[in-house]
């Protein structure tokens, strides 16, 4: 259910509050781009700088948008346990198909919390759950020895791993077994990392070049690595550009110049420099994107 090339999406913003419109024309084109599911409200999301009802508003809406035609995993995630339960319950009562919950931020719980806190998400609800770990953001890193502990639990089926590295990938096969989801969270690493064993790409540069994440994607499911590969090329001065500042601000500017929507991001985060923005620009032109 959950593989393929699914967009972190952005949460688009106009004179500072919640742009429902544009989001729901987002939805429609991802689906009409050959996205193979949604996930709103995460970091991409700018779920961080969101009161919690604008989170919630934003997760009912892009599944009411899906309408059932792709998955919906919904963020979810928080340093409060409490919090991120709130957050599931809520997703699973409008209807998302998942939720995507990161290892708890800034508090740095050891791996005995981690169990505890994934364990309690997995009692609260009957969602499906995907791991997020990002060590880089959280300052806390699941090993693969916890996360099989917590794949024997029925509803935890996968990981979206944003480690780097890619021998992870094999040592969590190991730890818990070649059935459960690997999702790949960096888009410049997504082709490796589905050749060690992972299913898809939760993806930044997808919000701005759906459909050729999409085909590269299908491209390595079917084996074809060498037309994967093709595709990685004309998209790899795209990730490094978007990534150069934080990455939602880098696909935000590319969306905007694309006339998706706006480049509006909500402090502490600011405008990109013009120097990357240049180098934004140069990404999109060598992927074709952009004359």
């Amino acid at each position: 259910m959950f593989k393929g090339s699914m967009p972190a999406l952005v949460t688009p913003f106009r004179n500072g509050e919640l742009d429902l419109e544009t989001l729901k024309k987002l939805v429609e084109w991802h689906i009409g781009e050959g996205s193979n599911g949604l996930v709103p409200v995460g970091t991409t999301g700018e779920s961080p700088t969101l009161t919690h009802r604008e989170h919630e508003i934003v997760v009912e809406e892009v599944v009411k948008a899906a309408a059932g035609r792709i998955p919906v995993i919904a963020g979810a995630g928080s340093n409060n346990t409490i919090e991120a339960m709130r957050l599931a319950r809520h997703a699973e009562k409008v209807g998302a198909d998942a939720v995507l919950v990161v290892t708890p931020y800034y508090n740095k719980p050891t791996q005995k919390g981690l169990i505890a806190h994934f364990t309690a998400l997995h009692d609260c609800c009957e969602l499906p759950i995907i791991i997020y770990n990002i060590p880089g953001r959280s300052v806390v890193d699941m090993s693969p020895e916890t996360m099989g502990e917590l794949a024997q639990l029925p509803r935890i089926v996968g990981v979206k791993d944003a480690t780097g590295d890619l021998a992870r990938v094999s040592d969590q096969r190991l730890t818990c077994g070649p059935d459960f989801i690997q999702l790949s969270g960096e888009d410049a690493t997504a082709h490796g990392f589905n050749a060690q064993g992972g299913t898809g790409c939760i993806s930044v540069t997808a919000n701005v070049a759906p459909k050729m994440l999409s085909e590269m994607q299908a491209a390595c499911l079917t084996g074809d690595y060498a037309k994967a590969l093709q595709i990685q090329d004309r998209l790899m001065p795209l990730h490094k550009a978007i990534f150069t500042e934080p990455g939602l601000v880098g696909v935000k500017y590319a969306m905007s110049r694309l006339d998706l929507c706006s480049d509006e991001v909500r402090l502490p985060l600011s405008g990109l420099s013009d120097t990357t923005r240049g180098l934004v620009e140069d990404g999109l032109r060598h992927a074709g994107l952009m004359n």
